[in-house]
């Protein structure tokens, strides 16, 4: 046992340190909050996504994202929330559901959820932790009769600690923000459009100083100049003969 355990209202006074100075929850084993402990149902991945993105739809102010399903197998369902305590401020959430088989070939799906207030201050007055805690609720009552305890799931699974910190670190691999510039659409390229060269309207190009300078040093121009010379006329000789008086 810590010694920091008898200090008198310890529990209390680290969640009031973590709702003011954080502005990002996540669910895990040993929550600092109980309303954050990783969720388990006896019930299909299928039921437990359509209910979250029902309750997307309908809630005012919850806007889907995105739903994809990563490399491991895990459904991430993304939605952005308009705070109304914060006046309007955006918290991104996060869902992470994964499926597996009992020993008795019945379906456990796991649920695991983060959350982020994009605030410039440190504390977001515990907004994210309650829009993680409003879906969860939802699926505790409607799979009320179906959660899975911690005993029963030690029991049940056929690798509860292997498949339990394989999931975690799945979803703790994905990032808590998302960069507000992957939603935008980007602009379009601009092509460069082409000019032509202009044509000359009867006139002569000058040469320039370097092909004045530069003499044709290639064999060929050098044939060419000799056949040219060689096809010149060569000039006749006129003898002038003066005639004596």
């Amino acid at each position: 046992m810590d010694l920091l355990d008898f200090i008198p209202f310890r529990k209390e006074l680290n969640k009031a340190y973590h709702g003011l100075t954080g502005n990002a929850n996540q669910t895990s084993e040993n929550p600092v909050f109980d309303e954050l402990k990783v969720r388990r149902f006896s019930t299909p991945l299928k039921e437990a996504a359509s209910l979250i993105l029902d309750k997307i739809e309908h809630w005012v102010g919850w806007n889907l994202k995105s739903r994809k399903t990563s490399v491991g197998g895990m459904t991430m369902i993304r939605a952005e929330v308009s705070s109304f305590a914060l006046l309007g401020t955006k918290i991104m959430v996060t869902f992470g559901l994964s499926e597996e088989i009992d020993r008795d070939g019945q379906p456990i799906t796991t649920v695991n959820a983060k959350a982020e207030t994009e605030i410039d201050a440190r504390g977001d007055l515990g907004e994210s932790r309650r829009v993680i805690r409003m879906v969860l609720s939802a699926l505790d009552f409607e799979f009320r009769k179906s959660h899975v305890r911690d005993d029963e799931y030690l029991f049940r699974s056929l690798d509860p600690k292997g498949q339990t910190q394989a999931m975690q670190e799945l979803f703790d691999n994905t990032s808590f923000q998302t960069n507000p510039d992957e939603d935008r659409k980007k602009p379009a390229k601009q092509a460069i459009p082409f000019k032509p060269a202009a044509k000359s309207n009867g006139t002569t190009r000058k040469p320039s100083v370097s092909e004045k300078q530069e003499p044709s040093s290639s064999p060929a121009a050098s044939s060419e100049k000799k056949n040219v010379s060689e096809e010149k006329p060569s000039r006749a000789k006129v003898k002038v003969i003066k005639l004596k008086k």
